[in-house]
């Protein structure tokens, strides 16, 4: 659950959602360890149905391009092998993407 504090930075928001949504993608999947082909659909619908991510941008974000979002981030990130711990590289990119209501 995000905290009201958090929601004043809309990184460390989206950060905190994306490490709370990879925790319970690997409770979900448990049986084959976390492995899924298709993650950035659950992961998608997941930030979308079940999280604040529409209130810390003040809107929905289209499902479909959030899924295309998280692909590509995770191509870029695999690639560029960042310092910085994936859910806050994730967040920064996807912040700067779709905008945020609160920036």
């Amino acid at each position: 659950m995000i905290t009201l504090a958090r929601m004043d930075d809309p990184i460390a928001a989206i950060a905190a959602l994306l490490h709370e949504a990879g925790e319970t993608h690997h409770i979900v999947y448990r049986i084959v360890d976390g492995e899924d082909p298709d993650w950035a659909s659950w992961y998608a619908e997941w930030l979308i149905e079940h999280s604040e991510l529409p209130q810390i941008f003040g809107q929905q974000p289209i499902r479909s391009e959030l899924v295309w979002l998280l692909v590509q981030l995770d191509k870029d990130y695999t690639q560029s092998g960042p310092d910085a711990p994936w859910p806050r590289w994730y967040a920064e990119r996807i912040t700067a993407h779709l905008g945020a209501a609160n920036e």
